[in-house]
């Protein structure tokens, strides 16, 4: 067995906390995003009331003219009228609750579909972009360094799984970011990195070891790293359902007459639009949660004899599956739309967290692998 590299393990650890601050720089950019652009566009939508007469068709059409902004429902033509279908995807509109001459419409920042407008200006949500950049750069080389050190995958204990999948939520997101406009996201996103790595630091610290001997296996490539991945998804659609409680309940209120608030929401697609998206994201983690307990069951009966044992941890694999399967099928068959799949899809997310947590520290079972020092 080959000796650990202490000074690139103690790298590894100096990269990780500059990492960590990095991405706390770039939640507090994004914060300031989202507090100053829907500030910014109430000016705006102020002004041009005023250029246009304050006509809510005008000021709709002359934002629309600007490529600024694009709606989260849609507007009857008649003074007073609205109407609360979903738009179609790239469609623009505006969700209103007080019709008539005089009322500049709520508008949202982006496309229902997501995608990049080409003119839409946001300095601040840039800088923290780039920011998660630097930071998914400094923190791939921690991780990598972490396994170079000890000739193994930097996945073998709790800090380990727990670093490697805050990096994976801040590179997926970014991946995503290249096609579809997700800065609305950031603040959630970049704020649950800085959980994870603190969670990592300060809940589970470890220091660097070899894998323990039922780990030292082809399938803890396979079978971790898929899980890692999947949790990363699911973990982006927790945020997004969050967001759709929070839109839903704000369309609800203009609807009655009431205010847009919070005002940062304008930042974020309609309830509609994100339930979609995370229905589509979640299919892609479920399919990858399949193979994890699948490929889970094959290391059990090549470490252990046997496929399935009913320990603690592959009970808590099975009960997130059976969740996120009721999530899929009762929004495609039994209709369940709107804040009952928001819910289904943040239950699941929690019982994931409840997996890697407190199962992994307060269960005892073949699966302890906490590695946290007694």
């Amino acid at each position: 067995m080959q000796s650990i590299n202490l000074q690139l393990a103690s790298y590894s650890d100096l990269f990780m906390l500059i990492a960590a601050l990095v991405y706390a720089a770039a939640f507090i950019v994004f914060a300031i995003d989202m507090a100053t652009s829907s500030k910014t566009i109430r000016t705006l939508e102020a002004e041009l009331a005023a250029e246009t007469g304050a006509s809510d068709d005008a000021t709709a059409a002359a934002l629309q003219h600007r490529g600024q902004l694009v709606g989260a429902g849609v507007v009857g033509q008649d003074a007073g009228t609205e109407t609360s279908m979903p738009p179609a995807a790239g469609s623009s509109g505006a969700v209103t609750g007080r019709g008539g001459t005089g009322t500049v419409t709520d508008q949202n920042l982006v496309d229902e579909d997501m995608a990049y407008l080409g003119t839409t200006r946001r300095p601040a949500a840039n800088v923290a972009v780039a920011l998660m950049v630097i930071s998914v750069l400094l923190h791939a080389f921690a991780v990598i360094a972490r396994g170079v050190s000890a000739n193994r995958v930097p996945w073998g204990n709790m800090y380990e799984f727990c670093t490697t999948g805050a990096l994976l939520v801040a590179a997926v997101y970014l991946l995503f970011l290249i096609r579809k406009d997700l800065r609305f996201l950031g603040t959630f996103v970049s704020g649950l990195v800085v959980v994870m790595m603190c969670a990592a630091t300060m809940g589970f610290p470890t220091p660097i070891a070899h894998l323990q001997p039922a780990l030292q296996s082809p399938w803890i490539v396979i079978h971790v790293s898929v899980a890692v991945l999947a949790s990363s998804l699911f973990g982006l659609t927790c945020a997004m359902s969050v967001l759709q409680l929070l839109q839903h309940r704000r369309e609800a209120r203009l609807r009655a007459g009431g205010e847009g608030k919070p005002a940062f929401m304008r930042l974020v697609p309609s309830a509609f639009s994100l339930e979609n998206w995370s229905y589509r994201i979640n299919a892609v983690g479920f399919v990858m949660w399949t193979f994890t307990l699948i490929a889970g069951a094959i290391w059990a009966e090549a470490a252990w004899g046997r496929y399935w044992g009913w320990d603690t941890k592959e009970v808590w694999t099975f009960v997130i599956w059976v969740v996120y399967a009721g999530y899929l099928h009762a929004r495609a068959t039994r209709g369940w739309t709107g804040d009952r799949a928001a819910w289904l899809s943040i239950i699941g997310f929690a019982c994931l967290v409840f997996n890697f947590t407190i199962v992994n520290t307060y269960f005892p079972g073949l699966h302890s692998y906490a590695g946290i020092p007694e």
